[in-house]
């Protein structure tokens, strides 16, 4: 039986109107950034009502690089604005991206795309990081920025990862 044949005999899947919502969700998550996962927070200050001030470190792997793997510590905000997810956090983080495994680069890298995003207030703000090519040098860079829409914010961080044999390979 051929390839063609054996296609024309496979159950159909309808595209109805309830699929249609259900295939763009599917599309819109595989399209973003990682999501990290968080190692751990401390303590910076204490408040009396609501959480307390921290400082958080999240891990997050590169999602179109394997064998990279980033940390990102942020100020977190607490008081009872903080509790309620409604404060605004200080743009104040620091990045450390590493090999961690061997690392596989995609055919076609973008010169620079966003590989984790995420909010540090209610509206209009968040830490973002970016992977660049450095061709040049065979080195991803990775850049954290603080992004605020209305006003813009120079806070960045910034760690390297050379591309090189990982032991063993």
């Amino acid at each position: 039986m051929s390839d063609v044949s054996l296609l024309c005999r496979l159950p159909r899947l309808a595209f109805t109107p309830t699929l249609a919502p259900t295939l763009a969700l599917t599309l819109a998550l595989a399209a973003l950034p990682a999501r990290a996962e968080t190692i751990g927070c401390v303590t910076t200050a204490w408040k009396l009502i609501g959480a307390n001030h921290r400082v958080c470190v999240d891990a997050f792997s590169d999602p179109k690089v394997p064998g990279v793997t980033c940390h990102v510590s942020q100020a977190r905000t607490g008081g009872v604005a903080g509790s309620f997810g409604l404060a605004q956090d200080p743009s104040q983080f620091s990045l450390a991206c590493r090999q961690t495994g061997p690392i596989t680069l995609p055919a076609k890298l973008p010169k620079d795309e966003t590989v984790f995003s995420e909010d540090t207030s209610i509206l209009f703000k968040e830490t973002r990081v970016i992977r660049m090519w450095d061709a040049a040098h065979n080195t991803l860079v990775y850049l954290a920025i603080s992004r605020k829409v209305i006003e813009g914010a120079p806070a960045n961080a910034i760690s390297t990862v050379p591309v090189m044999p990982w032991a063993g390979n």
